[in-house]
């Protein structure tokens, strides 16, 4: 039998439009060194992992009549060359020619008569260096029976690793009759499965109404009876272009401050975004005065306990957050994060980032992808989305290649004019932000502000200060 599409992906499906395509993304920088890493080993490294992640070889088929909800069937076309492609950049490669052609990828819809995925094998980077950047829809990942495929391309050492033997061949792919005849059988079975898809069905019609007529994240807000954000430039319905921003800075820092002001690492970064937010306000003239809050959506990993202890099906919960970017004082704004963030792990529920970072064979792409999942269902009446996600403490490789840089590159959901990503790897905490290209065409000072706002926070940290007690780990 055809595994179908729960509510929530359609819901997903319904949401996308040309403006808001739903795929996550992810941008990888690899040193070659010794390896050998070109298009050809990366085909071939990904035709051995892929099969770890059936649905990346699965694509949409809709039941005839909506009598049952869509099922992922078997691509009988599927052809690894189209979804992994090969570019470059011309000399010198730098940063803003990568992150150039990244906003351009992004703005691009995956094309919906295809498995929703594909990789881009990017030659000519600085330094020797190559990138992939990868996108799947967020259809793809639950984080349970499907993870992003960024998951099983990385390993913790660059020997080689045993191939998977495997001989796939597409499964018959189900004629229209057939559909109908297996939603029919499955509807007098299950009464509850002919009301959820009636349910889903409706779902989605409302969430493409509300779309088309720019009241979504209103009628959302009425109906939970949350109320709406306050205005901010970030608060506006994207186009179909994007710029994006890539900052990378050191983990030592954020550490630093947490050593001598407390709190946890995931507080430094947050607080580091509030600052760069009242700086990049300020820059245009924008009123920071005292009491302003700019709320965000930080989803966050709690336990299942139904789910194994390394088991990536970890819930992804939204945690609404009010980032006090009317506060001048640095160490004012960490605390009142802090106090903020406490509640959520006294829950008892909330995951500790070793342990994430611990999981195994863990890559960060999933949780991004969860958390956008997340951010899709539950972001009306917050200004911003911030998904910060603890990697490895340690180097990684793809097909022998040591990865040296990873940037998330979140989806602008209807309604937003940025996204941010987080991403701890190695030493290293990678800032990833997505931005509508005509609304933001100073979004490049954000990035600016965000490497100014941990200098601030890293100077208030000198070590002629006394030290705070130690409080919650990372």
């Amino acid at each position: 039998m055809s595994e179908r599409l729960r509510s929530s992906d359609l819901a997903l499906l319904a949401q996308e439009t040309s403006r808001t395509p739903m795929h996550n993304a992810t941008l990888e920088i690899f040193d070659p060194g010794e390896s050998g890493l070109e298009y050809d080993a990366l085909i071939a490294h990904i035709e051995d992992r892929i099969a770890f992640v059936p649905r990346y070889r699965q694509h949409i088929r809709r039941v005839p009549g909506r009598l049952g909800n869509p099922v992922w069937v078997d691509d009988p076309d599927f052809d690894l060359g189209y979804h992994v492609r090969r570019s470059a950049l011309p000399r010198p490669g730098n940063s803003d020619q990568l992150r150039e052609l990244v906003a351009r990828i992004m703005s691009r819809r995956l094309d919906p008569e295809r498995p929703l995925w594909e990789a881009y094998f990017v030659e000519g980077v600085e330094g020797g260096r190559v990138a992939l950047l990868t996108k799947s829809h967020q259809v793809l990942v639950d984080g349970i029976s499907t993870v992003d495929l960024g998951q099983v391309l990385l390993d913790v050492d660059p020997g080689p690793r045993q191939v998977v033997q495997e001989d796939w061949r597409p499964a018959a792919e189900p004629s229209p009759t057939a559909l109908v005849i297996e939603a029919l059988a499955e509807g007098a079975r299950n009464p509850r499965t002919l009301l959820g898809t009636g349910l889903g069905t409706a779902e989605a019609a409302l969430r493409r109404v509300g779309g088309l007529t720019g009241r979504l994240g209103a009628v959302a807000g009425a109906l939970s009876n949350r109320r709406a954000a306050p205005d901010s430039p970030f608060n506006v319905d994207p186009t179909e272009q994007r710029r994006v921003v890539l900052v990378r800075t050191a983990l030592k820092d954020y550490r630093r401050v947490r050593r001598v002001h407390g709190g946890t690492v995931n507080d430094v970064i947050l607080t580091t975004l509030t600052g760069a937010i009242r700086a990049w306000l300020m820059t245009r003239g924008e009123p920071v005065g005292a009491g302003r809050k700019i709320k965000a959506l930080v989803p966050m990993s709690v336990m299942d306990e139904e789910l194994e202890p390394t088991s990536l099906g970890s819930q992804v919960v939204g945690h609404r957050l009010s980032l006090p970017v009317g506060e001048s004082s640095p160490v004012v704004r960490l605390h009142q994060v802090s106090y903020a963030l406490k509640a959520h792990s006294e829950t008892g529920r909330a995951v500790a980032a070793d342990r994430i970072a611990g999981v195994a064979g863990f890559a960060p792409t999933t949780f991004h992808a969860l958390g956008s999942r997340v951010a899709a269902e539950e972001s009306p009446g917050v200004n911003l989305v911030i998904t910060n996600v603890p990697g490895p403490q340690f180097p990684m490789y793809l097909a022998g290649a040591e990865m040296v840089e990873t940037y998330p590159v979140p989806p602008l959901q209807p309604g937003f004019g940025v996204a941010v990503g987080v991403t701890s790897y190695d030493g290293g905490v990678y800032y990833g932000i997505t931005a509508d290209r005509d609304a933001l065409p100073d979004i490049d000072v954000f990035g600016q502000c965000v490497r100014e706002s941990l200098d601030e926070l890293v100077d208030s940290a000198s070590d002629s200060r006394p030290r705070a007690p130690r409080g919650r780990k990372k």
